[in-house]
């Protein structure tokens, strides 16, 4: 919705939007400066894009044929684990 929002706020304005749609207008501001802003991403978010990077990489070194399971397995191999790894939050 976030980026529904971000396509159309030009011409109707957030807060028009966000009355129409069951989204705050606060929870959109919070995402812009987030977005704007990486020192304001959550730890989680930072840690994804930390793991993104790792998954890229497994994936597009094995010819981008490897699924999940592949990718988790290789990434064990290499010996990087992390919570992410395990399901956790």
């Amino acid at each position: 919705m976030i980026s529904f929002i971000d396509d159309h706020r030009a011409v109707y304005g957030v807060e028009p939007i966000c009355r129409v749609l069951p989204n705050a207008p606060s929870t959109y501001y919070v995402h812009a400066a987030r977005r704007a802003d990486p020192e304001k991403q959550t730890v989680r978010a930072r840690s994804d894009a930390a793991w993104m990077i790792e998954i890229q990489r497994v994936f597009e070194a094995n010819f981008c044929v490897y699924g999940v399971r592949k990718i988790w397995r290789q990434l064990a191999r290499e010996g990087i684990r992390g919570r992410a790894m395990h399901g956790g939050a």
